[in-house]
C-alpha cells in the first residue's frame, strides 16, 4: 500500500510540474471573448455598456518559469450606448506589449500588465462612418488575470479577463472629454511551440 501511494505521488508531482517553463519558450494562444466596453471622462453623460466580440491571438515569450512577455494580434470593437437610440462603435487592431507574471505552484495562474497600442479601422454611429471625427490611434493600459487548463505537455486551455484603460481621447477635437474604456472573458487554445 505504501508503495502504491509513493508512486501516485510521484506521479502526481510529474503532472504538477509538467506546466513549468524555461527561458526561450514561446505560447501561441488564438482567443475568442465576450467584450463590454464604455467611454469614460466628463461628457459621457449616462452612457450604457456596448456588447461585441473579441478575436485575436497572443503570443507569450518565456524568460524563465515566472515572466515573460505578452504580445499578440487582437481585433477590439469599442464605443458605448451614448442613449437608447444612439449607439457609437469603434473598431480597432491592437498590439499589447504585457509583462505577464505566472503564479502559483504550476504556473497556471498569470496576471499581465502593461501598454497596449490600438489602430483605429473604422468607426460608425447608427451606420454613419465617424472615423474622421475619431482619433485613428489610442495608447491605452492593458492588465488581466488568467488561468491555464492543462490537456498536454504542448496544449492547454486558458480562460482570462483582460482589461483596457484608454488614456487617448477618443474624438480628435478637444470639444468631448472621452476616453475608453474596455473589458473582456477570453477562451483561449494554449500552443507550445
Amino acid at each position: 500500500m505504501k508503495k502504491l501511494i509513493f508512486v501516485l505521488l510521484l506521479l502526481a508531482l510529474n503532472c504538477l510540474n509538467a506546466q513549468k517553463r524555461s527561458k526561450d519558450d514561446v505560447e501561441l494562444t488564438p482567443i475568442l471573448g465576450v467584450a463590454f466596453s464604455n467611454y469614460y471622462g466628463e461628457d459621457r453623460l449616462e452612457n450604457q455598456n456596448l456588447s461585441s466580440t473579441q478575436f485575436g491571438v497572443d503570443l507569450d515569450f518565456f524568460f524563465n518559469d515566472r515572466w515573460s512577455l505578452r504580445s499578440g494580434l487582437l481585433f477590439q470593437t469599442m464605443g458605448s450606448k451614448v442613449t437608447r437610440n444612439y449607439t457609437e462603435k469603434l473598431h480597432y487592431v491592437t498590439f499589447p506589449v504585457n509583462a505577464n507574471w505566472h503564479f502559483g505552484s504550476t504556473r497556471r495562474w498569470n496576471l499581465n500588465f502593461g501598454p497596449n497600442f490600438s489602430f483605429l479601422t473604422a468607426a460608425e454611429g447608427n451606420g454613419v462612418d465617424l472615423k474622421d471625427e475619431a482619433n485613428g490611434f489610442q495608447f491605452g493600459l492593458a492588465y488581466g488575470i488568467g488561468y491555464k487548463i492543462e490537456i498536454n505537455e504542448k496544449f492547454s486551455l486558458l480562460i482570462d479577463y483582460q482589461g483596457i484603460t484608454g488614456l487617448t481621447e477618443v474624438p480628435k477635437d478637444n470639444y468631448y472629454t472621452i476616453k475608453n474604456t474596455y473589458g473582456s472573458f477570453n477562451f483561449g487554445g494554449v500552443f507550445k511551440l
